[in-house]
């Protein structure tokens, strides 16, 4: 039998070279030959000189082929080549069946192609030329003399040609064959050469060098399998893997991929492998120096066998038997996503479908099957349907049969939402978006129709779920982290800034995309920083109020908290250079030894050192957002600060704006939010009290505001104190007047004591008012603002009119003092006093209330305790009652000190007539000294109330109650030391009661008690 035999020659020879070197040239040839020879061939041609030219050498047989059925076999190291195999399946092994004359030859698989482009100079611009002109023949046929010159002698050359030539300076494409082991370092020799020869720059790219291992394909659903490549030498630099599917990716250490590096050999190794790992693979190396590129590359394509995930429904959700005879035809669908729908499935169903049938895009499989509805606890069991790939793995899915059977309850069709049997929910798919919308029927009564819930949103922007799903995915393998993070981050930003994000399905998945990343990344790169921080700003925009308030209803953290920790690990993560300052979120770094970062207007000085980079970060209305209880409310925004190098102890002083005023006697709180307990906390933090109010010190890091009490401070039994003691005052004020006006004939028999009595009256009659208003204001909260107000006034009035008639007192008594021999009618002396007493108090309450805004709320009076308003250092209606108090404090002291000693030096030359006066002199100046410290220091403690904050401490509060107290039992004590302590009136008294002879009240009159004058 004869066989053509292909022979492959090596000739060895100077003919195509002009160096010292031989070059090299693969011939072929085709023999005719007798197959009983074929084994022997080599040893009848050997190695050979043809006229002293060159040498035939290396003889090798790559395809053996009979003749009369054109079936032709590679030889062993011999393989059909790519193009075959893809035109036709059964030539991918040794042996291969041809219609056509000639047929193909085998080649080596140690065949090295070589592609690549050279970049020339200006010397070669006639290249660019067409291709029928002679300079461009010239030019070409100067270049391919010039390479093959240099690569000729390259052991297996081949062939090498000029492919094209283009624009970009005057580059050459060229492709080289070469078909036996190159040795890198020999090809990086030559390209060397060239490249000086022709000043040039050049790429190359081997295929042959590397040679790639593929596992048995396909490869199963989610198994493990490695792909390698090998090189016969050291190539001397580190390999790189990239898939081509869709895009090129780079192949990285990940959760699933695993890349392993040896001298000679390299591995990637993946785990559950899926549809992203399906593709094309290549391993490549590449050798640089400064005008010379050399990629030495492998591919090969991974087929893998693919599982869908399977969405299950029926037509109808709730296919409804109407009656109870009849039947029911529900159509069961399984669906799987476009990306699994490349494999060719056997499906398969349960039960007895009559009927099967797939969409044409082979994504959706359907199976009919007959209820019988006279049965109808028969008609609940599901039905499976299962997806069998080639690799025979299979996948199952189960359709639920929610019939609604005939006396259910259901809810009837709304809209587009269909009959639904009640305690069941429905499910509808988003518009334009991803997920579902949910509604439940509610099974309200036996007997009675379903009633519908409300509608539940699942929907999720598209571009946020895609985020989502590359963010869990960056950490696989696919490409590097930090560039996946980078991409990530920068889409990421485009969604917030361009996008509606509204909703909680929306603001919980962008929240976990920054959870995610957290997670994933160990460092964040600046390339990344600003996208980072753009668009975690975005989430805290306003329009987005509405949503940050909804809870999730899992139970999980809320999505404030979450954000928080996200964005906190992120920023500690990020290799942030420079300060950054966003709408919502503020960033601020420093290094030094006491650093001091502002954010937003917030100080933070960290005043321990050794932390290295501390960073600083300041988030607008995040403070609205993270739980809180209802005593305390946020007045500040939310800070944070994260250092390089943690330490046990830390000191960190914040100066915080605060968001609202704080009201007084309203105690603030620093905390930091404790993501164990989801709360703030105020552990570790101190307030520096009202007088730096918005200033906090901590002795940890973490995320800080301030709190401020939704109350004020309560003092424990003041109002029971207050009750008490007022009613006492009340009751001894009412019967001291009583006591005065029975009295009143008796004890005021001279002008003096007509003067002493008449202001006790007056005295007592204005506090008496002043307690009752006080007492009737004790609770402010439960008064109108008018009512208030009112009160506000009686009490202005009538406490002046009370000091006033104190200053009435002292007054005379110093003018009777001074000019003896000036007397002064009761008449006269009356309508002073009651100008004095009455309209000057009147007039000071008129301006003070026209000039505070009419009594306005805040300015002339405040509700919060019904009495006058302290706005700082002399500002505040509270002046118009502390001044003119305290300069009636001052002119009774400077009135009695001149009294006493008016008395002490007219002592000795007193005549017998004025010595009642001088008694009753006496009398009054008792009163006066006794009431003008007691009234004075009451009201001096009341100025002190206002003026100090209940928030300072306990010793405030001691005043509150001493204030109290005096003020209480201010009505008792006037009953104690003006009557009852008084001799005259107490023997007035008893004889009003004994009904004694008039002439010993007369004489009692004259009287003083001695120790009551101590």
């Amino acid at each position: 039998m004869w066989t053509l035999t292909v022979l492959c020659i090596l000739a060895v020879g100077n003919w195509q070279a002009a160096g010292k070197d031989n070059s090299t040239q693969m011939l072929y040839t085709k023999l005719w030959i007798d197959s009983s020879i074929i084994a022997n061939m080599s040893a009848l041609l050997p190695s050979f000189r043809v006229d002293g030219r060159f040498n035939v050498d290396g003889l090798k047989r790559t395809t053996t082929c009979e003749k009369e059925v054109r079936t032709c076999t590679c030889e062993a190291g011999h393989y059909w080549g790519d193009d075959i195999c893809r035109a036709d399946q059964s030539c991918c092994g040794q042996t291969c069946t041809f219609k056509k004359t000639p047929s193909p030859t085998c080649i080596s698989r140690k065949r090295v192609l070589i592609t690549g482009s050279l970049s020339l100079d200006v010397r070669y611009q006639h290249c660019l030329k067409n291709k029928t002109t002679e300079e461009y023949k010239k030019c070409h046929d100067l270049l391919i003399a010039k390479m093959k010159k240099t690569f000729s002698t390259l052991s297996g050359f081949e062939t090498v040609v000029i492919k094209q030539f283009r624009i970009g300076s005057i580059i050459a494409d060229l492709e080289m064959t070469v078909v036996s082991d190159i040795d890198p370092k020999i090809l990086t020799q030559k390209s060397t050469e060239l490249i000086n020869e022709l000043e040039a720059r050049l790429i190359l790219e081997t295929t042959g060098v590397v040679q790639i291992e593929m596992p048995k394909l396909p490869v199963e659903y989610h198994a493990t399998t490695s792909i390698t490549c090998k090189t016969t030498k050291d190539l001397g630099t580190r390999p790189e893997w990239e898939l081509k599917s869709g895009k090129r990716i780079s192949i990285n250490n990940g959760t699933v991929s695993t890349i392993t590096t040896g001298t000679k050999l390299t591995t990637v190794t993946l785990d559950e492998v899926d549809e992203l790992w399906k593709g094309e693979y290549k391993c490549f190396y590449t050798e640089k120096t400064d005008n010379i590129t050399i990629v030495h590359k492998a591919k090969a394509t991974l087929d893998v066998c693919l599982l869908p995930e399977i969405v299950t429904s029926t037509e109808a959700d709730f296919p409804r038997c109407i009656q109870k005879l009849g039947t029911l035809i529900v159509k069961a669908k399984c669906n799987i996503p476009p990306h699994s729908s490349g494999e060719n499935y056997n499906v398969t169903w349960t039960g007895d479908p009559f009927d099967t049938s797939v969409s044409e895009d082979r994504r959706e499989y359907t199976a009919d099957y007959v209820i019988d509805c006279r049965y109808p606890n028969n008609n609940t069991a599901p039905v499976n349907c299962t997806f069998t790939n080639r690799c025979k793995q299979g996948k199952g899915g189960q359709v639920d049969m929610k019939i609604i059977n005939v006396g259910d309850a259901f809810c009837s069709a709304e809209g587009e939402w269909k009959d639904t049997k009640a305690n069941y929910e429905a499910y509808l798919p988003c518009h334009k978006a991803d997920g579902v919308r949910r509604r439940k029927c509610l099974f309200r009564k036996a007997g009675k129709p379903g009633e519908w819930g409300q509608e539940t949103s699942y929907c999720v922007h598209p571009k946020l779920t895609r985020v989502l799903t590359e963010a869990l995915r960056s950490d696989n393998g696919r490409g590097g982290l930090e560039k996946n993070a980078a991409e990530i981050f920068s889409e990421f930003k485009n969604i917030t800034e361009k996008q509606s994000i509204e909703g909680f399905p929306n603001l919980n998945t962008s929240i976990e995309v920054l959870n995610t990343m957290t997670t994933k990344l160990k460092i964040l790169r600046d390339t990344s920083v600003e996208d980072f921080l753009s668009s975690s700003s975005h989430l805290l925009n306003e329009t987005l109020n509405s949503t940050w308030a909804v809870k999730p209803s899992d139970g999980s953290n809320s999505l404030a908290d979450r954000y928080l920790s996200s964005v906190e690990g992120l920023i500690h993560k990020a290799n942030i250079t420079r300060s950054s300052t966003k709408n919502n979120l503020d960033v601020r770094k420093c290094e030094e030894e006491k650093c001091t970062n502002t954010v937003f207007n917030v100080s933070i000085v960290l005043q321990t050192t050794g932390h290295g980079i501390v960073k600083a970060a300041g988030f607008q209305h995040l403070n609205k957002y993270l739980p809180n209880n209802k005593t305390d409310a946020p007045n500040s925004i939310v800070v944070s600060t994260t250092v390089e190098k943690e330490k046990e102890k830390a000191r960190v002083r914040i100066t915080f704006p605060l968001i609202k005023k704080r009201r007084r006697n309203t105690p603030m709180k620093c905390v930091a939010w404790d993501n164990a307990t989801q709360e703030w906390s105020s552990n570790g933090c101190d307030w520096e009290g009202p007088a730096s109010e918005g200033v906090c010190i901590c002795r940890h890091l973490s995320s800080f505001a301030i709190l401020m009490s939704q109350y004020p401070v309560e003092i424990k039994g003041l109002t029971e104190i207050t009750y008490v003691a007022l009613s006492i005052s009340i009751v001894s004020l009412v019967i001291h007047i009583v006591i005065e006006i029975l009295v009143w004939g008796d004890v005021t028999k001279t002008c003096t004591l007509y003067l002493r009595h008449t202001a006790h009256i007056n005295i007592s009659l204005c506090l008496l008012i002043a307690n009752c208003c006080f007492l009737a204001s004790s609770e402010p909260k439960g008064m109108s603002s008018i009512w208030c107000q009112i009160s506000t006034m009686i009490k202005h009035f009538f406490y002046l009119s009370m000091f006033f008639w104190m200053l009435c007192m002292s007054t005379t008594l110093l003018h009777q003092a001074v000019f003896m021999f000036h007397k002064v009618s009761k008449k006269v002396y009356l309508r002073y006093s009651f100008v004095l007493g009455y309209a000057c108090p009147l007039l000071i309450v008129s301006i003070t209330f026209i000039a505070n805004q009419r009594g306005a709320d805040g300015v002339y009076f405040s509700s919060d305790s019904c009495w006058l308003v302290y706005a700082g250092v002399m500002q505040g209606s509270i002046f118009t009652f502390i001044i003119p108090m305290g300069i009636i404090v001052f002119v009774n002291s400077f009135s009695m000190l001149v009294v006493i000693m008016k008395l002490l030096d007219h002592h000795q030359n007193t005549p017998g007539s004025q010595e009642k006066e001088k008694m009753a002199a006496k009398c009054v100046v008792r009163s006066v000294i006794l009431l003008t410290p007691i009234f004075g220091l009451t009201w001096f403690m009341g100025f002190a109330i206002l003026v100090l904050d209940l928030a300072d401490g306990m010793y405030v509060q001691i005043i509150h109650y001493a204030f109290n107290l005096m003020n209480g039992f201010q009505g008792l004590f006037i009953l104690l030391t003006t009557c009852l302590g008084d001799k005259m009136t107490r023997e007035a008294l008893l004889k009003r009661f004994r009904k004694e002879a008039p002439g010993s009240v007369s004489n009692s009159s004259s009287r003083v008690d001695s120790t009551t004058l101590k």
